[in-house]
């Protein structure tokens, strides 16, 4: 599913217009990512939980030539399943 389909979908099972639905979903997104800069963690119970993962600084291999390389430390985002969204899928 892409992001048309995905507000289509939506639209139809909130009773909006498309328009309608892809405003909240950019809302939705925005505001996930403006708290994730922040460090928060965002937490939709029976959905899951989105947070900020870290990970340190640490040299690395270039798989062509084996030649070492430093690799900065990072962020990413990271999401994990809620049970409710678990048990929905089994």
């Amino acid at each position: 599913m892409n992001k048309n389909e995905l507000v289509a979908a939506m639209a139809e099972k909130a009773g909006l217009k498309k328009t309608e639905a892809e405003k909240a979903l950019k809302a939705f997104t925005e505001v996930v990512a403006e708290e994730l800069k922040k460090g928060e963690k965002i937490q939709l119970v029976g959905f899951g939980t989105f947070s900020v993962a870290e990970r340190s600084a640490r040299v690395g291999r270039n798989p062509r030539t084996g030649a070492e390389q430093k690799i900065p430390a990072s962020k990413s985002p990271k999401f994990k399943a809620g049970k409710a969204l678990k048990d929905s899928l089994n």
